[in-house]
């Protein structure tokens, strides 16, 4: 598999977390609120004192979305680093902020494997003109990212994604898709999707991208947090895609009251139960987890969880209970090193 420092053997990775950020910028959802007293956030700092609603005024408040500083990031992820942790995968995809060269800089002071992720995120980030770029487009840009580097960094991209999609879905998104299921089987690198937070959109998404020629065994479907169907999840297990609970150690609602639409927030015993059920139905080996850490809201430095998260909290709650040490390596490890294998 495929890390910003050059290829690396799957077996070296050690433990994973598939769906991180360490740097980004999700300016696309910034807007600017009607009301005169609500724009007091637009250029304020995160402090500790506005933490408690920061969420709800999530696209006024660029501070929270900002994750700019090298630095800081080191420093966040050797909290990973020094709770067991071996990888990072950073979904930063192109519209918000993908650094491949600051990628390898953290990579190296932080002794982490890091994997880059390429391709599009939601329309919203999309860049001008994008309507009128064509899918043979995308798809040469997606490969070029793979097997050149971006741009003229010569960083490679590892994993086609998080590739951004919303409900309902629109033809960029579709032709996004389409792009990213013919990459993959042209480079046999890993798609990993942002799904919309619709019971619909990962089955929608999964059919697109299978019926453009993808291997689903080589697809990561993220965000199921937010799924709470669990007919979806079923029929997901049932095409043989990966399986990704990534938003551990989130669990305040205040984002849901600013989403539109409304999304259900889950807890991390929810999630929890949730792998649970999953491996119950004989679908352990396709589980994935992290942290989906993209905003100072996540950081141990501003309150937050950060990304050792799973390692220092949530596994021991889950060997309490009954998961054993087995189940917990095929979720950590061994998963994570088959779904990141170029196929």
């Amino acid at each position: 598999m495929q890390t910003v420092l050059g290829p690396v053997s799957p077996a070296t990775l050690g433990i994973t977390h598939t769906h991180e950020h360490l740097l980004s910028d999700q300016g696309c959802y910034f807007a600017v609120p009607d009301e005169a007293s609500e724009r007091d956030w637009i250029d304020a700092d995160f402090t500790l004192d506005r933490r408690g609603t920061t969420l709800s005024k999530f696209p006024q408040f660029p501070d929270n979305y900002q994750l700019l500083d090298e630095k800081v990031a080191i420093e966040e992820a050797l909290r990973f680093k020094h709770a067991g942790g071996g990888t990072l995968v950073d979904v930063t995809s192109r519209g918000i902020g993908r650094d491949p060269l600051a990628l390898t800089r953290i990579s190296r002071a932080t002794g982490l494997n890091v994997v880059m992720g390429g391709g599009y995120y939601i329309p919203l980030s999309h860049p001008p003109g994008f309507d009128a770029v064509s899918e043979e487009e995308v798809f040469e840009e997606i490969v070029r990212d793979i097997t050149e580097g971006v741009k003229d960094t010569g960083v490679k991209t590892g994993v086609i994604g998080e590739l951004g999609n919303l409900w309902p879905p629109s033809d960029n998104e579709a032709k996004v898709l389409r792009a990213a299921a013919r990459a993959q089987a042209a480079t046999g690198a890993p798609i990993l999707i942002h799904p919309g937070f619709h019971r619909d959109s990962p089955a929608h998404i999964m059919r697109v991208v299978l019926d453009a020629g993808a291997d689903p065994g080589n697809v990561i479907m993220g965000h199921l947090d937010f799924i709470q169907e669990i007919e979806t999840i079923e029929w997901l297990a049932g095409t043989g895609c990966y399986m990704e609970w990534d938003i551990f150690g989130f669990e305040d609602t205040n984002l849901a009251a600013g989403a539109p639409p409304p999304i259900v927030v889950p807890t991390d015993a929810q999630r929890i139960d949730r792998i649970e059920r999953v491996f119950e139905l004989g679908g352990g080996e396709r589980v994935l987890v992290g942290h989906d850490v993209c905003m100072k809201f996540h950081y141990a430095s501003y309150g937050g969880k950060s990304y050792d998260h799973f390692l220092s909290n949530i596994r021991p709650r889950m060997k309490q209970r009954g998961f054993k040490d087995a189940d917990l390596l095929r979720i950590l490890v061994d998963n994570p090193a088959r779904a990141l294998t170029f196929s």
